[in-house]
């Protein structure tokens, strides 16, 4: 598999988003992997290869904000688009205050996705 662009992670415990999401990035132009939970994506070992990862707010285990949490304290800066099917809106601005370049609310369009990864990955 030749790498295209830089790799962008998904990491979800809804199957259909993990199926789904990896193969639109992929026609962004981007490199990507899906993961089912926190935990796995921070077990595959290439952390340090991703640069930008989309985040489900909430899943069993650890949740989006845990894993973003957990990133920061092992010196890991990666752009964090986060998703939700949430519709509280005020999570946004706590999320991105909190250093997301995003928040997404499912079911999101292909262009709010495009605009969210140009602004994770402005050099690509």
């Amino acid at each position: 598999m030749t790498i295209r662009g830089p790799l962008v992670a998904v990491v979800d415990d809804d199957e259909s988003a993990r199926e789904s999401l990896p193969d639109l990035v992929r026609e962004l132009g981007y490199s990507a992997r899906a993961f089912a939970s926190a935990t796995e994506f921070l077990a595959q070992g290439d952390v340090a290869d991703t640069k930008c990862l989309i985040l489900d707010v909430v899943m069993p285990g650890m949740s989006g904000p845990e894993l973003q949490q957990q990133l920061i304290l092992r010196g890991c800066d990666i752009p964090i688009i986060f998703i939700t099917a949430q519709t509280d809106k005020s999570l946004a601005p706590s999320l991105i205050e909190r250093g997301a370049i995003a928040c997404l609310f499912k079911p999101f369009s292909e262009q709010e996705l495009r605009v969210a990864l140009v602004a994770a990955l402005p050099e690509t």
